[in-house]
């Protein structure tokens, strides 16, 4: 039997079983799934599946994140699905079909550009490296002016830092034809057309006066020699009219002659139309695009754009939009030397990051969320936050809020410096060697607006779990939860009475610690779970759930009955210390009249937690279309100091989940 086989043929049931499932494939920790029918997956019952750490829908697949061991788990699922896997490019293929063509357009941006991030990743890192060596002077003088060693070692950092950022357009004609599927070699070719030495210099350009500029003389017209060093778009026009002219020529050359034909006739028409017609366009789009940019982040309101951007960079990363941000950054490079947008990219992981630190810090003892979480922040801060958006932070919501207010102070703090990156690539907490030593605050703004990308997002994060703000579910299972809620129990013991809230006294008013316990046996889950927005938005009021797995119904508290439907379904209970409890069968079920309900007490009646209150015809329910979910609910929100639910996964009746504190 498979390591995974049990969660396995679990999650072939919850994303709709195997005719729901059009490709599945897989990468390095995720199970990419591309679905007939996307709202037939039960999140929330893979979200319990063990081995799942969280999922996501992206580019049209949805992915479930397994970890490291996911080669493992994907073997188990295709032995207990009987279906074969698909490559990862036939995936995206199939998933296409759940894209509109905005979304593939950022698809296809997205997959230009991952190929050569490595590679600029590093550039950032050279390029960052230097700015240390050559453009911080310590009192007297920068590095490179004092040592002979580090001045040769500056010298010869230039030549790998020239190669990945200069010729950048062989990298990316080289990726077009890649992702198109055509001849690389000859992407690699006109590239090199584009920033042949033979060329003047695309940063030599604004410099020289127009009579001094290079060209090829036809006779009847003139071609100027100007090379495209650096920029984006004119690789990008140059790469797909060779990759689509080579699809062309191979369909309509007999095959006898293709191999002389196709390349001659791709690509001289190609390299012709990139230094007349696309090169000319390609600059002058990308000029206007990062002019445009480079003016919002300079102008009088330039605190407003970068507000916006910063927290709003996030939610783009879920969209696949914050592809476009690679050209901008690279053109804002090409055309300014340095980019002004980078560096809040860099600020967005570490706020992120941020926020699950407080994640960690609030749910500290749970160790299947650590094994998310903890791995994520590291990942933000260098980085990468996906693991961290999706795993975390999108799962509880508050948090990703926290983020992106963190993120947007911490961004506008730090366009208010002037703060420019010389590179990109290099984000999170490293992020800080690609910023210009010498432009605006340099590294020590950029530094205080890493505190800010650091501190903020955490104490919101805490601020906002405590108050309830953008809380969607929050399990809390941390320590000193648990500990609380150990605490409740034994002052309960020490008194003598079982089930009864104990009193502690505040210095201005008396507060009553109610003990919550769990009315069914069953899986508990938090109320905004809950298939119902009367309930998961909290419009009566905070509490919890429980999916049932018998039909037996029990007090969730010590008390009173105060009240019971007319159609049974829901019961009101009253207890001691002044909360109002509201027990409520299944979902939509007023509308059974009572059938599938028979009550056991009686209005009046005192409960404990151990008193059968109802009983619940499952079977019933779910036959009339509803859920079964039991509800319960402390409907005097305004008594309502705290609710603390310290229990997850299942329970049984009488187990105690929670406290509510009612002044």
């Amino acid at each position: 039997m498979g390591k995974y086989r049990d969660d396995a043929e679990k999650l072939l049931e919850y994303v709709g079983g195997k005719e729901n499932i059009a490709a599945v494939t897989h990468c390095a920790t995720r199970m990419r799934f591309v679905l007939n029918d996307q709202s037939k997956a039960n999140e929330k019952a893979i979200e319990d599946i063990p081995s799942v750490k969280g999922m996501f829908t992206n580019a049209g697949q949805f992915q479930v994140i397994i970890g490291n061991d996911v080669p493992t788990f994907y073997n188990d699922f295709t032995a207990v699905s009987g279906i074969e896997g698909v490559s990862k490019e036939q995936s995206k293929a199939i998933a296409k079909k759940n894209q509109n063509p905005f979304q593939r357009a950022i698809a296809v941006l997205a997959e230009i550009f991952t190929p050569i991030i490595p590679a600029i990743i590093v550039g950032g890192l050279i390029l960052g490296f230097r700015n240390v060596l050559e453009g911080i002077d310590f009192g007297s003088g920068t590095i490179v002016s004092q040592s002979v060693f580090w001045s040769g070692v500056n010298d010869f950092l230039w030549l790998p830092g020239e190669a990945i950022f200069h010729f950048l357009p062989v990298g990316i004609t080289w990726s077009i034809t890649r992702k198109m599927g055509t001849t690389q070699i000859l992407g690699i070719i006109l590239g090199i057309t584009l920033v042949s030495p033979q060329l003047l210099n695309a940063y030599s350009v604004a410099s020289t006066a127009a009579a001094d500029i290079p060209f090829w003389d036809f006779g009847f017209a003139q071609i100027d020699k100007i090379g495209y060093q650096a920029q984006v778009i004119p690789a990008m026009l140059a790469g797909f009219m060779l990759a689509y002219l080579e699809i062309f020529f191979r369909k309509h050359i007999p095959e006898a002659i293709s191999m002389i034909f196709v390349p001659l006739f791709s690509l001289l028409p190609t390299i012709l139309a990139a230094h007349v017609v696309l090169g000319p366009i390609g600059w002058w789009l990308g000029d206007i695009i990062s002019n445009v940019v480079n003016t919002g982040l300079t102008s009088s309101v330039s605190w407003l754009f970068s507000l916006i951007f910063g927290a709003l960079y996030a939610p783009l990363v879920i969209t696949g939009l914050h592809h476009m941000t690679n050209a901008i950054d690279m053109q804002l490079i090409s055309s300014f030397g340095t980019t002004n947008l980078w560096p809040m990219i860099a600020l967005s992981n570490i706020a992120q990051g941020s926020a699950v630190l407080a994640i960690v810090f609030l749910h500290r003892g749970n160790e299947k969320e650590e094994q998310v979480s903890i791995p994520a922040t590291i990942s933000c801060y260098l980085g990468v936050t996906e693991p961290a958006m999706f795993g975390i932070n999108l799962k509880y919501v508050y948090p990703f809020v926290a983020a992106m207010i963190g993120s947007g102070i911490a961004s506008m703090f730090n366009n208010l410096m002037g703060v420019r990156a010389n590179a990109i690539g290099v984000g999170g907490l490293p992020g800080i060697l690609a910023i210009n030593a010498t432009e605006g605050g340099g590294l020590l703004a950029f530094g205080m607006a890493m505190l800010i990308a650091i501190v903020v997002p955490f104490i919101l994060t805490i601020v906002f779990r405590r108050q309830g703000i953008f809380n969607k579910i929050d399990s809390v299972n941390s320590v000193e939860d648990n500990a609380y809620a150990e605490g409740l129990a034994t002052a309960g013991a020490s008194a003598g009475v079982a089930n009864t809230p104990s009193q502690t006294i505040s210095k201005e008013t008396t507060v009553t610690e109610e003990m919550l316990y769990a009315p069914a046996d069953g899986q508990i889950i938090a109320i905004g779970e809950v298939e119902d927005p009367v309930f998961s938005q909290k419009m009566m009021g905070d509490g919890y759930a429980v999916r049932p797995s018998n039909g037996k119904i029990y007090a969730p508290v010590a008390g009173t009955v105060s009240s019971i439907f007319e159609t049974k379904h829901a019961i009101g209970i009253l207890t001691p210390g002044g909360a109002e409890v509201l027990v409520h069968m299944g979902l939509d079920t007023v509308e059974l009249k009572g059938a599938p309900f028979t009550v056991k007490v009686s209005e009046g009646d005192a409960v404990t937690v151990d008193t059968l209150i109802a009983e619940m015809d499952l079977e019933a329910v779910t036959k009339a279309g509803k859920k079964t979910d039991v509800v319960t609910v402390l409907t005097n929100a305004e008594k309502i100091n705290q609710l603390t639910i310290n229990k997850t996964g299942s329970v049984h009746a009488h187990d105690r989940v929670g406290a509510a504190e009612v002044r």
